[in-house]
């Protein structure tokens, strides 16, 4: 398992290839603490601006994203709260 800044860093260089205009992951493990079903995976909240996904509903944009971070889930995220901004 890596530390969760070291995956900070991965999702953002896997993010990066949809180009965002901006992009914000915070660590929410902390709030998280105790939860077993996490066996050790991170807890994040992600905002992100991007034109890929103007005109997009919600769920694709979500899916945008979940494949650039697929092999992530489950073991080093746990869950992933989305907040995607000017869509």
């Amino acid at each position: 398992m890596i530390n969760n800044n070291d995956l900070i860093h991965q999702m953002e260089t896997r993010l990066a290839l949809l180009q965002p205009r901006s992009l914000t992951i915070r660590d929410d493990t902390k709030h998280h603490e105790g939860h077993h079903e996490s066996k050790g995976a991170g807890h994040f909240k992600l905002t992100i601006d991007c034109d890929q996904f103007k005109g997009k509903d919600t769920l694709t944009c979500h899916r945008l994203i979940y494949n650039a971070l697929g092999d992530l889930f489950p073991n080093s995220i746990h869950a992933l709260r989305i907040n995607i901004l000017n869509r």
